[in-house]
């Protein structure tokens, strides 16, 4: 059974970090691409940070770059979202996201909030 589990939102002050941790299992974890994507509500859901399954390489919403970090460890199944210098418009709820060709797996969320 295909499982993305995301953990480590909650409140964080303006200019404060959280770290963002998604526990994947059930599917071949190196073999994906991995997101993570947020959504306000009303909103559209948003890509925020990818990293690619091979080289490691990534990519940024321009609202976050210079902010947040995606980091991936294909022996533990795992993928990170570091963010820093948080700010009040990034409240959202935020998702993990693997994705491989025609395959798209989703987690449940974590909320993040950000207010003084």
């Amino acid at each position: 059974q295909v499982q993305l589990v995301e953990s480590g939102g909650g409140l964080a002050q303006p200019g404060g970090s959280l770290r963002l941790s998604c526990a994947a299992s059930g599917f071949t974890f190196s073999s994906y691409t991995m997101n993570w994507y947020r959504q306000v509500p009303g909103k559209e859901r948003e890509l925020v940070a990818t990293i690619s399954r091979y080289d490691y390489s990534t990519n940024y919403a321009d609202s976050v770059k210079g902010r947040f970090s995606i980091s991936r460890d294909n022996a533990k199944n795992t993928v990170i979202l570091q963010m820093n210098n948080l700010k009040p418009e990034d409240t959202a709820v935020y998702f993990c996201n693997a994705k491989w060709y025609g395959m798209d797996y989703w987690g449940k969320g974590t909320l993040v909030t950000v207010s003084s």
